[in-house]
């Protein structure tokens, strides 16, 4: 004698049991609040490193390019326009492939007039590219 006999041995669900979805929701919101804050103090950074980079870059080389507050543009301290500048480093990197380049701006710059000075520089050709910051005071 069957128990169950009314019952089909074939039968669907039709309801999704949602309590494990809701756990793994749940642990996985506690995961995030918990290593977020840490991600966001982090003050570490690991420098990339690469084997094609056999040589440093000559600090004599170095082109260095300003721009102040009032976004005044200077090459190796001479005022200059954008174009000029990018006339300029497009020459430098015709006669020495490998020319850096370090942009020194000013902390209240605005991001946009920082970016198109970037771009000016990527248009002249210049892969070697750097940013001079200095330290925070306490």
């Amino acid at each position: 004698m069957r128990r169950y006999s009314d019952k089909q041995p074939l039968s669907t669900l039709s309801e999704i049991n949602v309590t494990p979805l809701l756990d793994l929701a749940f642990v996985l919101l506690i995961i995030f609040m918990i290593t977020t804050p840490l991600l966001e103090n982090s003050m570490d950074l690991v420098v990339p490193s690469s084997q094609a980079a056999s040589k440093e870059v000559d600090p004599s080389k170095v082109t260095i390019v300003s721009i102040d507050r009032n976004e005044v543009l200077k090459l190796n301290e001479v005022q200059m326009t954008e174009s000029e500048i990018g006339q300029r480093l497009a020459a430098l990197r015709t006669e020495d492939p490998q020319a850096a380049v370090v942009v020194r701006p000013h902390r209240e710059l605005s991001v946009q007039k920082f970016v198109s000075l970037m771009d000016v520089i990527q248009k002249a050709g210049v892969m070697k590219v750097g940013v001079m910051t200095r330290p925070e005071e306490d």
